[in-house]
């Protein structure tokens, strides 16, 4: 059984997935990418505040299904320039304090919106 997990908390999907999807007790969020959910439009032109919304919406998402940070298991960054490594490195730590999930980080060509970054996450009920 699967169930939608959904907010407006965090921008809407701009394709035919769900903001997230709880099987278990397993929660899987869909990449967000830095839309501000008031606007629809890209937050920030910068990677640091690119970097700040994606993370505040990934919040939101894990808000609507009762979690927490705390409790991702994995995530995967795509960047379109690794050049920006750093940076997020740095503000991804201020959120998903420690022991930090595991991770992937990959460079891509092009992200929806001519975002810098998109973030997905794995999440458990049972942490």
């Amino acid at each position: 059984m699967k169930t939608e997990i959904t907010t407006k908390a965090a921008p809407q999907a701009i394709g035919p997935y769900s903001q997230a999807i709880k099987s278990g007790k397993l929660v899987f969020c869909s990449g967000q990418i830095p839309i501000d959910p008031n606007t629809g439009e890209l937050s920030a032109p910068s990677i640091k505040g690119q970097t700040h919304q994606v993370m505040r919406n990934l919040k939101e998402v894990l808000a609507a299904a009762e979690l927490t940070f705390t409790q991702v298991l994995k995530t995967t960054i795509y960047l379109t320039d690794m050049a920006d490594f750093g940076i997020v490195n740095d503000i991804y730590a201020e959120y998903v304090g420690n022991p930090a999930p595991a991770r992937a980080c990959i460079q891509v060509a092009a992200l929806p919106k001519k975002a810098k970054i998109e973030i997905e996450c794995i999440a458990s009920t049972e942490l």
